[in-house]
């Protein structure tokens, strides 16, 4: 069983993530620990300045917003390392905006539905 981090959400199993998306992002920060790209102590501090933010303009941390926080931790953190660039993180999130815009509902989200479509919506 992996032990939960303090006020990330969990049941008696563990981590509880709502979507896929959640379960991916926990898994690279600790990927991307492991491999040397950050100290842990480093996600640490960057995602409690995260959630500082976030508390500071007024989300009230009732833990639905949990991994959205660890999520833009995330991108500060792998940008401040060179890991890429925030151009690059921008770009990336606008193309999912417009895939999801563009593919039907309950359809998987094609992200080539976004890509290469500034003007669609």
């Amino acid at each position: 069983m992996i032990t939960p981090l303090p006020l990330q959400p969990h049941d008696d199993d563990g981590p509880v993530f709502q979507e896929p998306w959640e379960a991916q992002a926990f898994a690279l920060s600790v990927e991307l620990s492991r491999r040397g790209l950050f100290s842990w102590p480093e996600w640490t501090e960057a995602f409690s300045v995260e959630i500082k933010v976030a508390q500071a303009a007024g989300d009230p941390d009732l833990g639905d917003t949990y991994y959205e926080h660890w999520a833009r931790a995330l991108e500060k953190l792998i940008a401040s390392k060179g890991g890429i660039d925030e151009a690059a993180v921008s770009e990336r999130a606008e193309a999912w905006r417009r895939a999801y815009l563009n593919t039907p509902h309950g359809k998987p989200i094609d992200l080539s539905a976004g890509l290469n479509k500034p003007g669609s919506h």
